[in-house]
């Protein structure tokens, strides 16, 4: 399994479409820094098919005042969290 990190915003950049084309069944996305406002609206469906496997960092969410707005289908994970995926992660891979 590979973690996939990105931290643009897919209202404001297309390098998500190239993440999301080169991930396997197993990899997961993780959404920080502006990257988490694609865990909010019509955003959260240029993810579909990653139920399950989208995550987004509750500290950006908070500092962005997007919290109450995440969709429910995004896992939330706080520090110690981003420290699991990629201690699980066979190998990180950096998106921005």
């Amino acid at each position: 399994m590979l973690l996939h990190i990105l931290n643009r915003s897919p209202a404001t950049s297309e390098v998500y479409r190239q993440a999301l084309a080169v991930m396997g069944p197993d990899d997961r996305l993780l959404l920080i820094e502006d990257g988490v406002q694609g865990a909010v609206g019509a955003l959260v469906d240029r993810f579909c098919g990653l139920e399950g496997r989208l995550y987004a960092q509750q500290e950006d969410l908070v500092a962005r005042g997007l919290v109450p707005l995440c969709a429910p289908s995004v896992v939330r994970v706080d520090v110690e969290g981003f420290v699991m995926l990629t201690e699980d992660a066979q190998r990180t891979v950096s998106w921005f």
